[in-house]
């Protein structure tokens, strides 16, 4: 009956378009833009009742023109519409034949007569992407970047008879990125809510609702077209006035520059925010000082002083290459064809003479942008190379590099034999001589298998929280990298050898990382500890060798993921069956906390990557380096390009753009509560992307008079100052049987001042340094709150006078159920101690239950009955009897209420986190 009433629920709604209002419409423009606006116009009822395009160009149809014949609408293609600024009878009579209610002008480089403009009975709208009035003119959308405008956006407006200048209908604006580039802008926002805009104006129309407001002329202005003759990058000016006129002309028209007597073209432009790495200096027509070519691109200065990078140069024969590679000597040796290679590159060939229909015959020597390409026709050619040579990694930038077909035959076999991933990688190290060892830290972003700077070349200090010192300057995500780092995995998952490669094969990856962890083990645990405060040997036990375990564990569940075979009896004669089949999700984002770096990376990405899904993770700010070695190691056991992407920097920046993307199938997330309901909001929003959440948590630990005491000493005390209580399971509060209750604090105490608090490395060490300032700050101000409240301060509560982020173990006893620290979590070596009544197990544990976190639990008793009973009815995902923190890969770990929901580990986590269950029925 439910799926009955949804069935129908959808029918009203997916056909309910046809009982609203609805046009003739008549769309005037070209171009893909267009196209989508009159696909959608049509499929939201309105009649079409004529297309009038540009005529075709070098024997090839506009996009809008093709749509329509295939549409059967009748289609019309004026090469103009006036002639000495006046219209053309024939040609107004052809268009008013038709009998629109309504012009619709998308994106329309014709001029329009008026008597076209006013006949029909609604008139005329047109998109401009701008927000009138400002930048009025066919340039728009560049000089909204070359001006450096903060805000972006378009406006749909009844035309009349000036330039921009009828009123408004519909506006709708977005942020501008500090890299954003034509092209970035208008894929991002004002192509595909440009085309929504427009359909939703229509209906406005249709329904009698649409404004007319006005266009101020306070604030306008109007500027000329950007052609290439005038796009020429005047380097006397600031750094950031530079970059916004390059990027104001990417990739079209391109903005230009002399370099040795030739115009070469500048492409990919960002601020740096840091020092420029070192380079070969190149003398440039016109700039304040010389640029530097580095290994990531050319820097450029500014008359401030300032900088910016340009990723790609393209010089006057059309050829474009890395700016890194501008001194390069030569071109790389040929590489001989095998036959079936050559039988591809004869496929390729057809391709290219499909596109470039204009010419006769494809030489060798046949340059794709001479012949006449456009950018549409770079994706059509990247897009059905793809399709043919299913595993080749090609980009539209490759098209550029490679501009005649010898070239991109050359480019193209190298890609597909590998060679590209032959050449060694190149990683920039921090390092630091330590523990006894030089250690050697990636420190940049690592996307589609390589290690990089920031695209806004921005950095951060990453501190040792044993003295406070900078341990190395560490790459600070942009949202530019978080858009890279998606579509590498994306492309590594749907085209590249991860998800086709069998299980088995993929398992055996994952044991060799696994392998290769293990043989890092000191230098990764070294690495945890200085970047995290966590001691060094249980750095080595829990941080790296639980990791390793965790990699093990999960390549051996590889090969056995399964579906199940189900017979079904609805239908007669009874001849189907359904098979269920799992499948991975795709591209998956993780966003992992700063208690325990490289261990929450194995929990979180070492199922993911098991059943075949690519990932972007993004460690945690102050703890980023495990990760990056991390990063390095996958690389080293062979785990394909764009299969892992690891981005250092702000959870505010990186995790909110991995929240937003519409390309990201699932997020995985381990922090605290707030942000973990912002992240599935922001998931939700987005599109609906699966989500698992490990979140805060309050645990309760009760010990009654009947326990071991000695061992209920050591493992309460272990369950608050186990990794500094930085331990998302720690024990919150500990609720103490009334007769026991003074014997068990003494004796806690007496083992607190045997404990020795210093340099994590010092392999006498028990309790370390707090993981950075602010946090150590929050626990002050915790314990301060406890005091004023009342509760008894037995022990601790300040901060040790040293050097460093350390604190003291603390004891807090007589707190009451109301208390602050009774209720929030401290995520510190704070012990939280209540009294409950002699044999009132009911009561207690109702007080234990009494909170919106269910992360874990415990008892300790030596009464089986007791213990079996308590455990039942503890509200958490964990519940420990007589012992605590003792987590295995093989168990399922997650929470109830608050704490979140999803599982880490386990069966459970394979079967149903990561994978997408299919039901086929035949």
């Amino acid at each position: 009956m439910l799926w009955t009433a949804s069935q129908v629920l959808r029918k009203f709604s997916t056909s309910s378009h046809y009982y609203q209002n609805k046009l003739k419409l008549a769309i005037i423009g070209q171009s893909l833009f267009g196209q989508e606006v009159y696909s959608n116009l049509r499929k939201q009822g309105h009649k079409v009742v004529g297309v009038f395009t540009v005529p075709d160009k070098d024997g090839k149809a506009d996009p809008l023109a093709v749509a329509a014949e295939k549409d059967g609408t009748p289609v019309f293609k004026f090469p103009r519409w006036r002639v000495k600024g006046k219209p053309i009878p024939e040609v107004v009579d052809a268009y008013k034949s038709v009998g629109a209610e309504l012009n619709v002008m998308p994106f329309c480089s014709q001029f329009i007569p008026m008597n076209v403009i006013d006949n029909p009975k609604h008139g005329s709208i047109i998109y401009h992407p701008s927000i009138l009035p400002l930048h009025r003119g066919a340039s728009a959308i560049n000089w909204t970047l070359i001006q450096g405008d903060k805000k972006a956006g378009f406006s749909v407006f009844w035309a009349d008879d000036g330039l921009d200048t009828g009123p408004i209908l519909l506006q709708r604006e977005c942020a501008v990125e500090p890299n954003d580039t034509v092209d970035t802008l208008y894929n991002r926002f004002l192509f595909p809510e440009g085309i929504k805009a427009m359909v939703e104006s229509v209906q406005l129309i249709a329904d009698g609702k649409a404004p007319r407001i006005p266009q101020t002329e306070e604030g306008a202005s109007y500027e000329g077209i950007q052609k290439k003759s005038n796009a020429k990058v005047n380097l006397a000016q600031p750094a950031e006035a530079i970059h916004n006129w390059i990027r104001g002309h990417d990739k079209v028209p391109g903005a230009w520059t002399v370099i040795n007597g030739q115009s070469v073209t500048l492409y990919g432009s960002s601020m740096l925010g840091g020092s420029a790495a070192a380079g070969q200096p190149l003398e440039i027509e016109g700039a304040s000082q010389p640029g530097i070519v580095t290994k990531n691109g050319l820097v450029l200065y500014g008359t401030d002083g300032k900088a910016l990078v340009v990723k790609n140069l393209q010089f006057e024969d059309g050829k474009m290459i890395p700016a890194s590679k501008y001194f390069s000597s030569g071109e790389s040796s040929s590489v001989e064809l095998t036959d079936d290679e050559k039988k591809m590159a004869e496929e390729i060939r057809n391709t290219w003479k499909g596109i470039l229909s204009n010419v006769s015959a494809i030489e060798n020597t046949t340059d794709f942008f001479k012949s006449g390409a456009a950018s549409m026709d770079v994706v059509r050619l990247v897009e059905e190379v793809k399709q043919k040579c299913a595993g080749v990694q090609l980009q539209n930038e490759d098209v550029y590099m490679a501009t005649t077909f010898q070239d991109f035959i050359q480019m193209f076999v190298r890609r597909l034999r590998g060679e590209d991933q032959e050449e060694e990688l190149l990683i920039d190290y921090a390092t630091k001589d330590v523990n006894n060892m030089t250690v050697k830290m990636p420190y940049q972003c690592f996307i589609n298998g390589g290690f990089e700077d920031a695209e806004n070349s921005k950095t951060y200090d990453t501190i040792n929280p044993t003295d406070g010192s900078v341990i190395c300057k560490v790459s600070y995500a942009s949202v530019g990298d978080v858009d890279r780092a998606v579509a590498a995995a994306k492309e590594a998952y749907e085209n590249g050898p991860w998800g086709r490669m069998n299980p088995r094969d993929r398992g055996s990856l994952l044991y060799k990382l696994a392998d290769l962890m293990e043989e890092h083990q000191e230098e990764l645990a070294t690495i945890e500890s200085i970047d995290s405060g966590a001691v060094y040997t249980l750095a080595l036990k829990t941080h790296v060798g639980m990791s390793i375990q965790t990699f093990r564990y999960f390549a051996g569940w590889c090969d056995k993921i399964q579906g199940k075979t189900i017979p079904i009896n609805q239908a007669r004669p009874n001849r189907n069956l359904t098979f269920t089949k799992k499948e991975p999700l795709g591209v998956c984002a993780i966003v992992i906390p700063w208690n325990y770096p490289l261990m929450m990376l194995a929990w979180k990405s070492a199922a993911c990557l098991a059943a075949g899904n690519t990932l972007v993770l993004k460690p945690a700010q102050v703890t980023p380096l495990t990760a990056l070695k991390f990063a390095e190691l996958s690389v080293k056991a062979g785990i394909p390009k764009g299969v892992i992407n690891i981005l250092p920097g702000s959870g505010g920046m990186v995790g909110q753009r991995l929240s937003d993307h519409p390309d990201i199938r699932k997020l995985g997330f381990t922090g605290s509560t707030p942000i973990g309901k912002q992240i599935m909001k922001s998931c939700a929003v987005s599109n609906l992307k699966k989500v698992s959440l490990e979140l805060g948590g309050k645990s309760p630990l009760i010990i009654f008079s009947d326990c071991d005491m000695d061992k209920a000493v050591r493992m309460g005390m272990s369950s608050v100052y186990f990794n500094k209580g930085e331990n998302c399971i720690a024990a919150g509060r500990l609720f103490v049987e009334e007769s026991i209750h003074d014997e068990y604090i003494s004796r806690v105490v007496e083992e607190i001042k045997k404990m020795k608090i210093g340099d994590p490395l010092d392999r006498s060490t028990d309790h370390g340094p707090q993981n950075h300032k602010a946090h150590l700050d929050k626990l002050l101000e915790y314990c301060e709150i406890g005091l004023k409240e009342g509760a008894t301060l037995v022990y601790g509560g300040k901060q040790v006078d040293r050097p460093g982020f350390f604190m003291e173990p603390t004891v807090f006893t007589d707190v009451e159920d109301h208390m602050f620290i009774a209720k929030e979590e401290s995520f510190g070596p704070v012990m939280v101690v209540s009294k409950f009544k002699n044999g009132d197990v009911d009561g207690v544990l109702q007080r234990a239950n009494d909170t919106e976190y269910g992360l874990a639990s415990g008892v300790f008793t030596r009464d089986i009955n007791k213990a079996m009973y308590v455990s039942e009815r503890l509200e958490a995902g964990t519940v420990f009897v007589n012992t605590y923190n003792k987590t295995d890969v093989a168990s399922p770990f997650g929470g109830f209420k608050q704490s979140g929901f999803g599982k880490d580990l386990g069966e459970w986590r394979p079967y149903y986190s990561i994978l997408l269950l299919k039901a086929v029925t035949s």
